[in-house]
């Protein structure tokens, strides 16, 4: 693999081809055996490699030890497969409900946070994506038929059940009180002025990720910072930084409709202007929230807005960073038919798009 063209989207990375980058999650385990070597399970990594992709993304059980050795073992390893690392999660600080909500314990997980980003820099890998949630992705507690069978989430905000996806929150207080929008934007202030420098000096890109679902108060917690177009305005010039921008999820700004202030187009261009789009998530959902019954995740050619137009857009400012599938919809097969059917769906989108078909 010959990577000579040096990433806008992520200073430091470099790809083999031009254009947007169609990437997807690690698939299997990885864990140190007996003797202390990196073991990866190699149909995952030949799955990946049959799919067409450079670059993966580590996430939960994916990542033996949090230390700047094994991030830099880790990216070696992969590299000799053929694959390289966009992003390496520490999945206990991608959502800290103790920074958002300013809870006694913020400050150690700030250390924990900084810590991370200066090994992720050191082991060369430039790009982590982060959440500023407070208390984590909300659905419903059941999944619904899509389309021929397939189940997926979804969240009716008028409906009584409604169930935290990572985490461990209850309704109607996640947190035992209300916080004010205050609160939420002042410990977000507090938190990001000492990333910033941290990620300048490490050359580690953080794209925030939107809130999921975005907009409205969830279990008494606030989602302004980054549950809407004028939230990420306003919370991308307290940063003030070229290294904190968006890890757009096109189907969280769509689960918010015209709630957003904008479409994802318009986002895509306001962020592409100021180079802070870093990565985008693409998943399609069957309405907006306010619509009568809420949304349900589906299939990208089978929801209510049309991503090609998205794609488009994203050729058009030239953004060459990595774009990949969202949250899973059970089929037939299991998640490795999942995965095949939407990576090749972007890749097929993107080829069409880029050669102007559409």
């Amino acid at each position: 693999m010959s990577d000579h063209i040096a990433m806008k989207a992520v200073p430091g990375y470099f790809n083999s081809k031009p254009g947007i980058q169609v990437g997807t999650k690690m698939e299997g385990k990885v864990y140190r055996d007996e003797h202390g070597k990196i073991v990866f399970d190699e149909n995952g990594i030949n799955f990946l490699k049959q799919l067409g992709v450079e670059w993966v993304m580590l996430g939960h059980g994916q990542v033996p030890e949090h230390t700047a050795e094994c991030y830099q073992e880790l990216s070696y390893e992969l590299g000799k497969r053929g694959l390289k690392i966009y992003r390496l999660e520490n999945y206990n600080l991608h959502n800290m409900s103790s920074v958002t909500l300013g809870l006694p314990d913020r400050d150690e997980y700030i250390e924990r946070y900084l810590q991370y980003i200066k090994d992720l820099g050191s082991a060369g890998i430039h790009y982590s994506t982060y959440a500023h949630m407070g208390n984590g992705i909300w659905r419903g507690d059941i999944r619904r038929e899509v389309r021929g069978g397939a189940t997926a989430g979804g969240l009716d905000l008028k409906a009584p059940n409604k169930s935290i996806v990572f985490g461990d929150f209850n309704w109607p207080l996640s947190h035992g009180r209300e916080y004010s929008e205050d609160e939420i934007w002042a410990n977000y202030e507090y938190f990001i002025k000492k990333v910033v420098p941290v990620a300048e000096s490490s050359n580690v890109y953080i794209g925030i990720h939107p809130d999921d679902p975005p907009v409205y108060t969830m279990a008494g917690v606030p989602r302004c910072v980054f549950g809407n177009f004028e939230g990420y305005k306003k919370a991308l010039t307290i940063a003030n930084s070229k290294n904190i921008g968006c890890c757009l999820c096109v189907g969280c700004w769509l689960e918010g409709g015209e709630l957003m202030g904008c479409s994802p187009e318009e986002f895509i261009r306001w962020l592409s202007e100021r180079g802070l789009l870093f990565k985008l998530h693409v998943r399609n959902v069957t309405a907006p929230l306010s619509a009568e019954g809420g949304f349900n995740e589906t299939f990208p050619d089978a929801g209510y807005y049309n991503i090609i137009n998205v794609l488009k857009t994203l050729d058009e400012v030239g953004f060459d960073g990595c774009i990949m599938n969202d949250h899973l919809i059970d089929m037939v097969g299991g998640h490795y038919t999942c995965e095949a059917y939407f990576t090749a769906y972007l890749k097929g989108a993107v080829d069409a798009v880029q050669n102007h078909l559409f």
